[in-house]
């Protein structure tokens, strides 16, 4: 029974997925494509932005983002979805745990802060990968010089026999 359920879930995922018109897919971004989207984000980020954020690939219901930081931003909590990053770039001060200071809604599946109260960091890095699971507040509480990171939201799995 599990192996149909999971038979019917992968369909109508993929099914989602093909229904996509063409424009809302993005399946491929060169190296080049990378280095544009990076020029671009030193050149268009205002001077109060703590982020300039561009989809790098679009496949629903995935989105990989580029994220340019040049200064500290929001703590955030996704309350659905994991968030997995890649440093492409740079390096910062990553605080996650703890609990959100001045905590608001930002909309129906996630919450941002002023910084963390409490948590654990740790230093990342050019080519440290890691994931933040869903739930759990997390903040660039330093950034040295900028840090360039892909991110890709990762929605919570179909649970087993829904």
């Amino acid at each position: 029974m599990r192996s149909i359920t999971f038979a019917i879930a992968a369909g109508v995922l993929a099914a989602q997925a093909y229904a996509q018109s063409p424009a809302d897919m993005k399946a491929m971004s060169s190296s080049a494509d990378i280095a544009a989207m990076i020029a671009k984000a030193k050149h268009d980020r205002k001077p109060d932005q703590a982020t300039f954020t561009q989809p790098i690939l679009k496949f629903a219901p995935y989105t990989a983002s580029l994220e340019y930081r040049a200064a500290v931003g929001p703590a955030a909590v996704h309350e659905t979805e994991a968030e997995m990053f890649y440093v492409v770039e740079g390096s910062g001060t990553l605080t996650t745990g703890g609990k959100l200071a001045n905590e608001k809604r930002s909309n129906a599946h996630n919450l941002t802060g002023t910084g963390i109260e409490g948590g654990s960091s740790q230093k990342v890095a050019k080519g440290d990968f890691f994931v933040v699971p869903e739930g759990t507040p997390h903040w660039f509480n330093t950034i040295d010089g900028t840090l360039v990171l892909m991110s890709l939201h990762l929605p919570r799995p179909v649970a087993w026999g829904q």
